[in-house]
């Protein structure tokens, strides 16, 4: 690592630091640090367990409990025993700590709207934070079985059908591609996997099954943000754990040659190509399985 590189992460370090007010006495001028208020945040997002809070925010029990204290000394925050484990403890607000979390929340939204109203190239300025805080969090990217017609589940399918328009040589029309059906794709059938980084979606994969031992992968998808953390090989290794769980015993898939990074995707995770199996105009490289 040379020394110009060394400076200019240091660089990012102090804009970061300066930007989001961390060494404010005050954060956000509502009377206290942004330790503190980034603890209030989590209880308010949902986060109750006290040691999945602590986890979240890196903090260690000593700083959590004192964060703590202070909060529940300012009336904000109440803590009791976990009730399925006395040795746990969960959080929650009270009425102000509610009003409070409303306040950051507002005051937080601002401060984004003003820098990214600023921004010469507001797009490209999104997608280098989406870029750093993947490749910082890539640790903390949850997988989880999702509807595949959430809201969530939609954007990833949308930017998926999008890149494929921009990518294939023809464009993309979903509806001549054999869209899976919902059912297809939801238990005791199939699943739907939605990759998550801090409650945003970066990722998604289908099950598409028909109850029968053989089933098919669908629609996978990585926001170029999170592309090269190996999260593909992560959705793809959760789908076969799904598959197995459902008594799949084979699994296939098409692509199409103009998506070369998912043809080596396959061809290093055990796919073996075999005839086309199906009468989708895109694809032209057909793979199979056996779990």
């Amino acid at each position: 690592m040379t020394s110009a590189e060394i400076a200019r992460v240091r660089r990012f370090a102090r804009a970061v630091t300066a930007e989001v007010g961390a060494l404010d006495s005050s954060f956000l001028g509502r009377g206290r640090p942004l330790g503190a208020a980034r603890v209030l945040n989590a209880i308010g997002a949902g986060r109750t367990e006290v040691g999945a809070i602590r986890t979240y925010l890196g903090l260690d029990s000593g700083l959590m409990s004192r964060l703590l204290r202070g909060l529940e000394e300012e009336g904000l925050v109440a803590t009791a025993p976990h009730p399925a484990d006395a040795r746990r403890r969960i959080a929650s607000l009270t009425e102000a700590g509610r009003g409070e979390f409303a306040a950051y929340e507002a005051l937080s939204d601002a401060r984004a709207v003003a820098l990214l109203e600023r921004a010469p190239q507001m797009d490209a300025l999104l997608h280098a934070m989406d870029r750093v805080a993947l490749a910082l969090g890539h640790d903390a990217i949850a997988i989880t079985e999702t509807d595949p017609t959430g809201a969530a589940s939609r954007a990833c399918l949308d930017a998926y059908y999008a890149e494929l328009a921009s990518r294939f040589a023809g464009g993309f029309d979903v509806a001549r591609s054999c869209d899976p059906e919902v059912a297809a794709m939801m238990r005791p059938r199939g699943v739907f996997l939605l990759a998550s980084g801090d409650g945003l979606p970066v990722g998604c994969v289908g099950l598409k099954g028909s109850g029968g031992a053989v089933a098919e992968i669908k629609r996978l998808w990585i926001d170029p943000a999170a592309r090269g953390l190996g999260l593909a090989k992560r959705l793809m290794q959760a789908a076969e754990v799904a598959a197995s769980d459902l008594g799949i015993r084979t699994l296939r898939l098409d692509t199409n040659s103009a998506l070369p990074e998912a043809l080596t995707l396959y061809r290093r995770s055990g796919w073996v190509e075999i005839d086309r199996f199906n009468d989708d105009p895109y694809p032209d490289h057909f793979f199979e399985k056996a779990l």
